[in-house]
């Protein structure tokens, strides 16, 4: 089972803060896993129907769309976070 963490208005959309999960095995990277999570629900849908507004970690580290996901424990959505 995968720990899947949604932060900020993700959190709001989906509905919870945490789910966990049993990943198909065709859900080998982060873009993957966010098509398959948008499956799942209409509020899934909603919270990444722009993925590009999503950043990710993989195991608290930053991670690209195309990063691998096998063998994660944790993995956390979360919005671009802005400086100032």
């Amino acid at each position: 089972m995968t720990r899947i963490l949604y932060f900020a208005w993700l959190r709001e959309t989906v509905g919870y803060g945490e789910e966990e999960v049993a990943l198909p095995a065709h859900v080998a990277t982060v873009a993957d896993l966010m098509t398959w999570l948008a499956a799942r629900s209409a509020a899934h849908a909603a919270a990444f129907a722009n993925p590009r507004l999503v950043r990710c970690a993989v195991d608290q580290e930053f991670v690209t769309p195309e990063a691998a996901i096998g063998g994660a424990s944790e993995i956390a959505f979360f919005p671009p976070v802005t400086g100032g």
